[in-house]
């Protein structure tokens, strides 16, 4: 499988004025040091957005991955930015469109998802709230980034709860040992909302254009391991290799 606009030069380039990747290490404050393990061990990178239905999907094989290779291999997360932004509601052709892929996903994957009833009318789907809050609880919980993205996801799809708003996104966070007011304060901040940006900009300066993506960076320099839900089965090979 080819890079194609995956190229070393931009992800050298940014590695190192990127933000901490969440749940490459519990020392999310410490930038430079990350930095520098980064560049020296294999990295799993993981380009994904809390409302892309099939990065729901792929939720069970990156949970997989990080239980199987949590001793050779770090997995950072970035946010990729699906639909950042969006002021218009869903209209009704939208959401069909939408819930075709949610059915693809769910015959595909088995990943449960709540139908009926599902992005009521005047639902935006902005995927900028639920993707600063990930980049939150990243920054005062590491240790709970991927299983708190995850809580967003499943809060989302299987639960039908309303995660571009603060309040849901916040009663998340307490679950994952984040206090609400702390959670807040963070997430209304301009700094999260810059920090936010960043991952969105350098993951199309990346050349990433689709969710999931998973890109393996080695000594030798980075193969682009998926574009779009993988099964473990075919993944496992190309990190092995």
């Amino acid at each position: 499988m080819g890079l194609g606009s995956l190229t070393d030069s931009v992800l050298n380039k940014e590695v190192a004025h990127q933000p901490a990747p969440f749940g490459a290490s519990a020392d999310a404050d410490n930038e430079s040091a990350a930095a520098v393990r980064m560049i020296q061990q294999r990295i799993l990178w993981y380009f994904a957005d809390p409302m892309c239905s099939w990065c729901w999907g792929f939720a069970p094989v990156i949970g997989a991955i990080r239980d199987a290779y949590r001793e050779q291999l770090q997995v950072a997360l970035m946010m990729g930015g699906l639909r950042p932004g969006t002021k218009e509601p869903v209209t009704p052709q939208f959401r069909e469109e939408i819930l075709h892929h949610w059915r693809e996903v769910h015959r595909r994957t088995g990943q449960p998802f709540a139908f009926e009833g599902a992005m009521p009318e005047g639902f935006v789907y902005d995927t900028e709230p639920p993707s600063r809050a990930v980049v939150v609880v990243g920054e005062l919980n590491a240790e709970a980034t991927f299983s708190y993205f995850k809580s967003v996801q499943a809060a989302f799809y299987a639960q039908q709860q309303d995660v571009t708003k603060a309040d849901t996104l916040a009663a998340l966070a307490e679950q994952h040992g984040v206090a609400t007011a702390q959670f807040l304060q963070r997430f209304h901040s301009e700094d999260a909302k810059q920090k936010t940006q960043m991952h969105f900009h350098q993951t199309r300066q990346a050349g990433v254009r689709g969710f999931p993506t998973v890109v393996l960076q080695n000594d030798s320099g980075y193969a682009l391991l998926t574009v779009g839900y993988r099964p473990l089965d075919e993944l496992k090979p190309e990190i092995d290799a």
